[in-house]
């Protein structure tokens, strides 16, 4: 029912009027002008093009849904679970986060830092001391220390705005390990030795680039008094004054004397073995320039998402399913999946195609590729049905249907 005027104007609320002045100034948390909750790289890796490949990945793999389901007696998908988390994973997982951000700055930091720890924060009861507990909110943690039973995870309190370091048991907190740890994050990887040679490629050029001139000057006179030696200090300072001192950058010299410029550019194999590293480490994590780029095609794609994606994304949704269920709920035949697109990649000449061999076969219902398509669903009944439109219908089902409209017609009479 729609609200009257003085109803209208009894509720309305505006965020910047009718405001406590003393609101404005009190204690409400720490303050920054950089997202506190935000993960950042270490090791240097913000500063190489190792960013564009975790940032890829990480992209790549938040892109693939993740939900609480309910399986059938033959492991198949059977629903999505009205639970908090499966709203953690596909809605809100924190107050900072949604659940794709989520899961995004799980593979981000899990690639950065070898291992990652998925936090519960907020739950329905205490996990350590029951295991019939409901998520409701989740956050990424650094791990600093390990023991036999427990870690040291640092987790962002959103209640104080500030990062801080607790004590967890392993039982209730997912701890994944980066399954390409020995291609990325071992001290000798591949990964490793890239950044290293693209850290030294980095100092050759700010050396090369750093606007010294780099001069020898050769004098017509042997330095070795004093008084040579203050006469040459004298006629260095001289060339500096005229080179600082000029618009263009020009001085002139004696006739007899030579000047050696020495900043020329110094031939080293640095930029080839970058170049090596890099193709080796595209081979070994199963992507390519193509992939980066954007100009992949399904083929490549397909390969992709089974050798990189798919390895990172199971090792996430194993953890969880093996500590956040219990057996209990295992034994319920729940389970936590996920689910990729196959007609994300499809392009639209092929799509009519499929689509017409998968309702041809009683695969997809007409509905189900209209959602494929981004139309919205029909609201004539056939198109729910699993039948080959192509075909016509058997003589039996055309009885029935005749019978059912005659009831419908006769019941219409009636009315």
């Amino acid at each position: 029912m729609e609200l009257s005027f003085s109803s209208r104007l009894k509720h309305a609320w505006n965020v910047f009027l009718g405001k406590d002045p003393a609101d404005y100034y009190r204690n409400i948390g720490a303050g920054y002008s950089y997202r506190p909750d935000r993960p950042r790289l270490t090791k240097g890796n913000e500063q190489s093009i190792v960013t564009s490949v975790y940032n890829r990945i990480a992209m790549d793999s938040a892109a693939i849904s993740i939900q609480h389901v309910k399986l059938d007696d033959s492991g198949r998908f059977l629903y999505t679970m009205k639970t908090g988390l499966n709203k953690c994973l596909t809605v809100e997982a924190n107050l900072d986060q949604t659940g794709r951000a989520f899961i995004q700055d799980i593979v981000m930091s899990m690639l950065d830092e070898g291992c990652v720890a998925i936090v519960p924060v907020d739950t329905t009861f205490n996990p350590e001391v029951t295991g019939a507990y409901d998520i409701e909110s989740m956050r990424t943690g650094k791990i600093l220390e390990w023991f036999p039973n427990h870690i040291r995870v640092r987790v962002y309190n959103e209640l104080t705005g500030k990062k801080e370091d607790i004590t967890l048991p392993k039982s209730m907190i997912g701890i994944v390990e980066n399954p390409l740890f020995s291609v990325i994050n071992e001290p000798n990887s591949t990964m490793q030795r890239l950044i290293r040679k693209l850290s030294l490629l980095d100092v050759v050029d700010e050396q090369n680039s750093s606007g010294k001139l780099d001069l020898i000057i050769q004098l017509p006179y042997v330095i070795k008094t004093e008084a040579r030696r203050k006469q040459a200090e004298i006629r260095r300072k001289d060339i500096e004054t005229q080179l600082s001192g000029s618009k263009y950058g020009i001085a002139y010299t004696d006739g007899t004397e030579r000047i050696t410029q020495l900043n020329r550019p110094v031939e080293n194999s640095l930029m080839s073995q970058v170049q090596y590293l890099t193709s080796m480490l595209y081979s070994q994590l199963g992507i390519t320039q193509s992939i980066l780029d954007g100009s992949a095609d399904e083929k490549t794609m397909l390969n992709y998402y089974n050798r990189t994606i798919e390895p990172i994304l199971s090792a996430i949704v194993d953890e969880m399913k093996r500590k956040f269920l219990t057996k209990t709920a295992r034994s319920q035949l729940q389970s936590i999946s996920f689910f990729r697109d196959p007609f994300k990649l499809v392009p639209v000449a092929d799509l009519a195609e499929i689509s017409d061999k998968m309702t041809r076969n009683e695969i997809l219902s007409s509905n189900e590729v209209r959602q494929i398509i981004g139309m919205k669903p029909s609201d004539d009944p056939k198109a729910d049905e699993l039948r080959n439109k192509n075909l016509n219908e058997s003589t039996k089902e055309k009885i029935e249907n005749d019978q059912t409209n005659l009831k419908e017609e006769i019941q219409n009479e009636e009315i």
